[in-house]
């Protein structure tokens, strides 16, 4: 059994690898040569990605594709995606080139609210703590003028702090609710700054407060912190056409694909075995940009999966309807995004997809993700309701396989050739390649 390590954060970068490869692997030589052929050759771009994070060791591969054709607000796109799953580039990619010819997506920003939170316990009276709130919020403001100058010039800042009594929830529980508008920023540090702020100055005021007796004055901060559900960041993207611009394909009529998609959505509202399916892959699209514009894909995630379920149940963020013959699909999502700060000004990747996309602002960086959310989700719910999602997706995951097997160029070419007249599936690659291996 490996002991415990002390001090492990001070060693150098080889001193860890030297540690991990020599405690933790078979083959420790072999270990630290992968690790090696990961860093990047220039040595300054490698201390660049050192330093992003903790104890690294190395770099860590994701693909970066592009999906072009995407015209949102009559305006061109092609959208970077960072992932690793075969086909969730493919299939955003043919669900633009259909809406190309078909008006393509159109977005709006519903809200940019973000939240924060001072949660804290207070035992007396409600009505005391209420009239001490009502003085005290100006000078919460005020306290937080230095951290929010440069915001507000920029057109952001604080735009409200409530008393919130959550008593009825948990014995003593209360929050101070703060909303905020960040800008360009996704603003997690400005806002958990002030935060703190007003956490300090509502239990320092407290103290000295005439509203309280001297029992009540001791209000205990439990924490102050961002939420990252945040429902009034919204943005909304859809896509509509004629009921007879509807066609897939000749198997199916466009009536009868409308229906199909219909009938899709209203399963993943009514059942939520499939709405969290139905959802992962509406985040295939919207995490793999946000990835690649170095924003916070868990937080993404967290805020909403959080929105499906806002009103006790589990349901589809999608949506879908027929109407005096036009087909309408859309999507509202919230979505705290930041097109500057963090590694969006550190990340070189990071500041080329940006560029890709235009140098777009926060706002229409949160249309363009909803709009990648909405592609996958069509393009995926589609193949569900026509001939099934292992079709295209098996074809796309075939080199995945070959290379599993060690599969040789020519080997590779040979299989492919094969199997676009054939079913794909793990068993019939091994199949495929055991015969071409063994008759050559």
């Amino acid at each position: 059994m490996t002991d415990p390590i002390l001090g492990f954060s001070k060693f150098s970068k080889q001193q860890k690898i030297n540690w991990v490869a020599e405690q933790y692997t078979h083959d420790p030589e072999k270990t630290k040569k992968l690790l090696k052929q990961y860093w990047n050759i220039d040595s300054g771009m490698q201390k660049l990605h050192d330093e992003f994070i903790e104890n690294t060791i190395t770099n860590y591969y994701l693909p970066l594709g592009i999906a072009p054709n995407f015209l949102i607000n009559n305006k061109l796109y092609a959208i970077p995606m960072a992932i690793e799953e075969s086909s969730v580039v493919a299939a955003a990619s043919k669900a633009a080139k259909f809406w190309l010819d078909r008006g393509g997506f159109k977005t709006e920003i519903i809200g940019t609210e973000k939240v924060g939170q001072v949660h804290f316990m207070y035992s007396g009276n409600p009505a005391h703590l209420e009239a001490f709130f009502n003085e005290v919020k100006p000078k919460l403001i005020e306290d937080t003028k230095t951290l929010t100058s440069n915001m507000e010039k920029r057109g952001g800042g604080i735009t409200n702090i409530e008393l919130r009594n959550k008593t009825s929830e948990l014995k003593d529980y209360y929050q101070l609710h703060c909303t905020f508008e960040t800008m360009d920023a996704m603003g997690a540090n400005f806002i958990n700054t002030c935060l703190e702020q007003f956490a300090d100055t509502f239990a320092n005021q407290a103290k000295a407060s005439p509203f309280f007796t001297e029992s009540e004055k001791q209000i205990e901060i439990v924490m102050s912190i961002l939420s990252n559900y945040v429902p009034n960041c919204l943005v909304r993207a859809e896509v509509t056409c004629a009921i007879d611009d509807l066609q897939l394909s000749k198997t199916i009529s466009p009536e009868e694909f409308a229906q199909k998609m219909i009938r899709a959505v209203n399963i993943a509202n009514v059942e939520p075995h499939r709405a969290v399916t139905h959802n992962k892959g509406i985040m295939n699209g919207i995490d793999a940009v946000v990835l690649a514009t170095g924003n916070d894909f868990r937080a993404v995630e967290a805020g909403a999966h959080a929105f499906a379920a806002k009103n006790g149940t589990y349901k589809s963020l999608t949506h879908a309807s027929l109407e005096n013959g036009i087909f309408k699909f859309w999507i509202e999502i919230p979505l705290a995004l930041g097109t500057i700060g963090g590694l969006t000004n550190l990340h070189p990747l990071v500041g080329l997809a940006l560029e890709i996309l235009l140098k777009p602002t926060a706002k229409e960086l949160m249309q363009i993700v909803a709009v990648a959310g909405l592609a996958q989700n069509f393009a995926a719910v589609s193949s569900l309701v026509t001939t099934g999602i292992q079709e295209g997706h098996m074809k796309m995951h075939l080199l995945n396989i070959l290379n599993q097997l060690g599969a040789t160029e020519p080997e590779k070419n040979k299989i492919v050739d094969h199997f676009k007249n054939h079913t794909v599936s793990h068993s019939a690659v091994v199949a495929a390649f055991k015969k071409l291996r063994n008759n050559s």
